[in-house]
C-alpha cells in the first residue's frame, strides 16, 4: 500500500490499490444533480480522473482548472472526485468559470476511494491522486501523491491521457 502524508502527518489509506495495466474498477458516485454516476457513463471514453481531497481549497482548485483547461482540445473526459457534498461542488462550478469541469462526490459511501485505494481513514478524505483510464477501461496511468497538499505531476498525467 502507498505511504503518503497529509500536512506532514502520515496517513493510512484504505481499500483496494490499483495499478498500471488493471481493468479500472467501477464506482458509484453523485453528480451535482445527485444522479448516481459511475465509470460505465463514460464507457469509449478515455478519462483522466483527478481525485481532490475537498474542491474548496487552493491546490485543490488548481489542480482541477489545470487539468480542465489542459485536457480541454482532447477527445475524452475529465473527471473531478472528492467527497464534498453535490451542493458545494456545484457551487464551485458555478463560480469557476470552467464550462466543461465534471465534478462527481464520493460523500455517501466512498465507492471510488475504496475501488482505488485512495481514502485516507483518519480524515475520511480521498487522497490527491491522478488515474489515467483508456477508452477500453484500463488504467494506463496512475499517481497518488506523496504529500496530499503537493500538486500532482501535470505533464506527465497529461502525456498519458493524451496518448491513453
Amino acid at each position: 500500500m502507498t505511504e503518503i502524508t497529509f500536512k506532514n502527518d502520515p496517513m493510512t489509506l484504505a481499500g483496494n490499490e490499483v495499478e498500471e495495466g488493471q481493468q479500472a474498477p467501477d464506482f458509484t458516485v453523485f453528480d451535482n444533480d445527485l444522479n448516481e454516476a459511475s465509470l460505465s457513463d463514460y464507457k469509449g471514453k478515455k478519462k483522466l480522473i483527478s481525485v481532490v481531497p475537498s474542491i474548496d481549497t487552493g491546490v485543490c482548485d488548481q489542480q482541477t482548472r489545470q487539468f480542465n483547461e489542459q485536457a480541454a482540445e482532447e477527445d475524452g473526459v475529465v473527471l473531478t472526485i472528492s467527497v464534498d457534498l453535490p451542493f458545494a461542488q456545484k457551487r464551485w462550478c458555478a463560480s469557476s468559470g470552467l464550462d466543461n469541469v465534471i465534478t462527481l462526490s464520493d460523500h455517501r459511501d466512498l465507492s471510488f476511494g475504496k475501488a482505488y485505494g485512495v481514502v485516507m481513514e483518519d480524515l475520511r478524505l480521498l487522497a490527491r491522486s491522478v488515474f489515467v483510464v483508456d477508452a477500453n477501461d484500463q488504467i494506463v496511468y496512475k499517481q497518488i501523491v506523496a504529500e496530499g497538499t503537493d500538486f500532482p505531476d501535470f505533464d506527465s498525467a497529461l502525456s498519458a491521457y493524451r496518448n491513453a
